[in-house]
């Protein structure tokens, strides 16, 4: 996998080739100021214009703030995202240039991607660490690491929320411009629909390959993602680099780099899916989730577990002090005892 793939696999690179066959999106570029924000470390503060801040108020505590923690503003970025928010239908997906936070869900209020203020996407993309990849190190798995990183303008990616059905997605796999396997999304649930239309999945993707996206990109080794809807009509959802940096869900990245050996094994592309619920897996995004305190104390869900919080702090504060303080007293001790 070369930089330059990479690059190609950008929203903003083939979106407007494949446009009329996905879902309407909005790309804006992405002001330094809120990618400085992004990536800041500190404390987790989320507001701005289009939302008011809200603050827990906790009763019958003497525990005060020495000082309010003031939410970044970016009010022309906030009134773009607002205007592209409202002519997307009111409720958004986001991205960044490649990856979306799915391994955030579980801090967003609704636990899903869906959302209809910045405040909401700050909430996602500070707590996703695909997105800190995306900024940070986008071309870390790439052969080619002598030369030069390319010049990379990051960008919002708003798309208007569909609700799409899980096992109605499917990865493709694309080595030297042949569609080579098809793979079922979402490995880890059990969609019967899945097994028994098997024939009609495969025919469709083909179709659709065929006519809209082979030899119209800029590689010829890619993955995209398609959406199959109730009427059979596919949809394409996404482009991603072939290489170790996309997940291979049910294959391997050894047997897709082998050569096309699997689609040689038979007349069309290799079909992989969950065959049984004996087979369903944990989500991945699992491993990104931290424990539900911390969950309610992050959306200030819970305010007696707040209160409880702080005081556990508080108490760890003066016991330690009282150490200190002994620890005084047996030095000052020592020090009068006469040699």
């Amino acid at each position: 996998m070369k930089k330059e793939q990479v690059v190609n696999c950008q929203f903003s690179v083939w979106y407007p080739i494949f446009k009329k066959h996905s879902i309407k999106s909005v790309i804006l570029p992405l002001p330094q100021n809120v990618i400085d924000y992004l990536l800041d470390d500190g404390t987790l503060v989320v507001s701005g214009s289009d939302h008011n801040t809200q603050q827990t108020d906790i009763n019958n505590t003497d525990l005060n703030a020495e000082e309010d923690i003031q939410a970044p503003e970016f009010p022309e970025f906030t009134s773009k995202v607002l205007e592209a928010i409202n002519a997307l239908g009111g409720r958004v997906f986001p991205k960044l240039n490649w990856s979306a936070p799915r391994d955030a869900n579980w801090i967003a209020l609704n636990s899903s991607l869906q959302c209809d203020s910045l405040s909401d996407i700050f909430l996602l993309f500070k707590s996703s660490d695909f997105i800190t990849h995306d900024l940070t190190q986008p071309f870390v798995q790439c052969s080619d690491q002598d030369s030069p990183d390319p010049v990379i303008n990051y960008e919002l990616v708003l798309r208007k929320w569909s609700e799409l059905i899980p096992g109605g997605e499917y990865r493709c796999f694309v080595k030297e411009n042949k569609l080579i396997a098809i793979s079922q999304r979402d490995y880890t649930q059990y969609y019967q629909h899945v097994l028994k239309q098997e024939e009609q999945i495969c025919q469709a993707v083909q179709e659709f390959f065929s006519q809209h996206i082979q030899y119209n990109f800029l590689d010829e080794d890619f993955v995209f993602d398609v959406y199959r809807d109730s009427q059979g009509k596919v949809w394409l959802i996404d482009l991603n680099p072939f290489g170790e940096v996309t997940d291979s869900l049910l294959f391997s990245w050894e047997e897709l780099m082998s050569g096309g050996e699997i689609a040689q094994q038979q007349d069309g592309p290799a079909f992989r899916c969950t065959t049984s619920e004996v087979t369903v897996q944990p989500s991945p995004c699992l491993s990104y989730r931290i424990p539900r305190d911390f969950v309610d104390l992050s959306r200030g869900e819970d305010a007696y577990k707040l209160i409880d919080f702080l005081k556990l702090k508080k108490s760890q504060q003066e016991e330690s002090e009282e150490e200190e303080e002994e620890d005084e007293e047996e030095e000052g001790e020592e020090e009068s005892v006469p040699q």
